[in-house]
């Protein structure tokens, strides 16, 4: 990382009010930068095996110092990970998959990756911003105009994925490149959060509170609302390094 920047990162995950099995996992890896959340489909252990597969790779993962280098590896990883959901799937005769958002810096750039609907988020000026676009059904006839956005949450199909990692034998990832500013605060999350949770709230608990503060809110407030399925979020937080000065005290030796 640059001097200029520090970064201070938290997660954590819930089963909900309905589910039994928690087919959510995130990764936290400070040492490299990077922090991901998967979102497990197929039902009870097939969903929870995809979506561990992919925080398993993370866990393996080893990054180069070279920024873009070290995004081709992240691309890599969630390709070759697909391959083996795709692989397990249809070895079980089953489908099954993940999705997956994943944040990246080095120095004062960040890459988000993502397949799915599990979000990222950054909160810039006291203003919130989604970084990502929904690979859902839903999503599709919002950009078709065949629905209004306002219609899209609480939708039937809003459950129905357009991509997912596992689902096909071959899958398309998306990724944003920008720079990080100081005070910025980014948020990954599964759809168990944003189905529950406002952008206003969500812009409300990460304006001016701790992150842990913020993420155990989130997570509180979402299990208030029902939570049916499950919850996970990971919060990173940018600031700038303290720089220290020493000036000379002119004593003679």
């Amino acid at each position: 990382m640059s001097a200029q920047l520090r970064l201070d990162g938290v997660g954590g995950t819930h089963v909900g009010r309905v589910r039994t099995n928690n087919e959510d996992s995130y990764a936290v890896r400070p040492e490299l930068a990077f922090w991901s959340v998967a979102d497990g489909m197929g039902g009870h252990e097939n969903g929870e095996w995809a979506s561990s597969a992919l925080t398993e790779a993370v866990d393996a993962l080893d990054l180069p110092a070279d920024f873009d280098q070290a995004c081709t590896a992240i691309a890599d990883m969630i390709h070759a990970t697909n391959a083996r959901i795709h692989e397990e799937a249809v070895q079980r005769g089953i489908q099954m998959g993940s999705t997956f958002v994943a944040l990246h810096f080095n120095e004062t750039a960040f890459a988000l990756f993502w397949v799915g609907d599990s979000r990222g988020y950054v909160l810039r000026d006291g203003v919130l911003h989604q970084l990502t676009r929904d690979h859902s059904q839903v999503q599709a006839m919002v950009d078709r105009g065949l629905i209004r956005p306002e219609e899209a949450a609480g939708h039937p199909m809003s459950h129905v994925l357009a991509r997912a990692v596992g689902a096909q034998s071959e899958v398309e990832v998306d990724v944003i490149v920008d720079q990080a500013q100081p005070e910025d605060v980014f948020l990954l999350c599964s759809d168990g959060l944003t189905n529950r949770v406002s952008d206003a709230e969500i812009a409300e608990a990460l304006d001016g509170h701790g992150h842990r503060e913020a993420l155990d809110w989130l997570i509180a407030l979402t299990l208030e609302r029902g939570a049916p399925d499950n919850v996970t979020a990971v919060i990173v937080g940018v600031s700038e390094t303290t720089q220290l000065s020493f000036a000379s005290t002119g004593m003679a030796r």
